[in-house]
């Protein structure tokens, strides 16, 4: 069939754990910035039951003449159901098929598939047996656990099928108390539109330097809200005191599921809590787009105080979800001479970018850009 936006969103967003980096319009960002989106789906008796967004990478390391490309399906392949061992095979294998056609060094996966829920260690953590047998066959398959992680391999999810009491009660009581304190003292949520981008980047912006993650560049940024915007999967939520923005946060939303992937804030106003109340609003603005699932976008890796992200996973485990933990990405080596390499350079690379990244954000905020 004759792929496009209506068509390939249709049957991504049928999937049981369907994810917005699975659409089109990821594609079509992606495609901006140096990727070509490639789609691809599977059929059982004349049904699709899995599909996968590709993005294929052409780069260059150092030193050689040739250009290499590597495969990546973010936060995928999707399947109809993960325990068909038949079409995992099936699925898994024709990736790696592809990969070869396409003469790519690296097949990299990422998809939700739960290895557990809750924290481990919690009396209400239980362990995912298809997530682990997933592993098992990927290893067996020369596949191993990725050193690039791309995105979030746990996160906290809220179930938004509860009422708005519900969700409420469901907060830890500090939560409930500062989602309250900041509409007492005066925050306003309001839904936003593109005209608030500029702003909201440069919030972005400054929160990276507060916080010391890198950033892109504004364009990149850009393009994200801009294509998620026109396709009607984007609301920007700000939070302003005495009709000053103060804090934003993206709510993207897509197949009855809604993400917080960005969240900037300034260094007004922090006393009124207007973090807290953004996400409350998240909430129902998802809710009452029809939303069942608010995914927070990020939990640690290690569930310990020692991890990078700590202190921002206890702020929203203070909202009532639960964690889900997933296989994280996953690599196959096509060309495991050229993948040494890879490993040995790429990351070094990165952390140059990343720290050129961080410097052009502190001018630009410094330039008032």
């Amino acid at each position: 069939m004759t792929m496009d936006a209506r068509s390939w969103n249709r049957i991504v967003a049928a999937f049981p754990q369907t994810h917005l980096l699975q659409t089109w319009e990821w594609g079509q960002v992606k495609a901006q910035f140096g990727w070509k989106p490639f789609t691809r789906t599977w059929e059982v008796d004349g049904e699709i039951a899995a599909a996968a967004l590709i993005l294929e990478r052409t780069i260059n390391l150092g030193g050689m003449a040739a250009r290499l490309r590597m495969h990546y399906t973010p936060k995928g392949p999707l399947l109809r159901d993960w325990s068909d061992a038949g079409l995992r095979v099936r699925v898994i294998s024709d990736l790696e098929s592809f990969a070869r056609q396409r003469s790519a060094f690296l097949l990299k996966i990422d998809p939700d598939v739960p290895v557990g829920t809750g924290v481990p260690g919690d009396p209400d953590a239980q362990e995912g047996l298809i997530g682990q047998t997933l592993t098992q066959e990927l290893t067996g398959r020369g596949w191993h656990f990725s050193d690039e992680q791309v995105q979030f391999r746990n996160t906290v999810l809220v179930d938004l099928t509860q009422s708005e009491d519900d969700l409420l009660a469901a907060m830890k009581s500090k939560t409930r108390y500062n989602v309250r304190l900041a509409g007492r003292r005066g925050v306003t949520v309001r839904q936003g539109s593109p005209a608030d981008f500029e702003r909201l980047y440069r919030m972005y912006a400054e929160t990276a330097v507060r916080d010391g993650f890198a950033i892109r560049g504004q364009e990149y940024y850009q393009a994200v809200w801009q294509t998620f915007a026109e396709g009607g999967m984007l609301t920007p939520l700000v939070a302003e005191v005495e009709g000053e923005p103060v804090a934003g946060l993206m709510l993207f939303a897509f197949g009855g599921r809604c993400w917080y992937l960005h969240g900037m804030s300034t260094e007004a106003h922090r006393n009124l809590m207007p973090t807290y109340l953004l996400q409350w609003e998240a909430m129902r603005t998802g809710k009452a787009q029809g939303c069942r699932t608010y995914d927070m976008w990020g939990a640690p890796d290690e569930f310990s105080e020692e991890d990078s992200i700590w202190g921002v996973y206890r702020f929203k485990d203070g909202f009532g979800g639960w964690v889900l933990r997933t296989i994280g990405a996953w690599d196959k080596p096509l060309r495991p001479l050229v993948f040494q390499l890879y490993a040995r350079v790429w990351p070094r690379i990165m952390d140059v970018l990343r720290a050129r990244g961080r410097a052009r954000t502190r001018e630009g905020l410094a330039r008032g850009g």
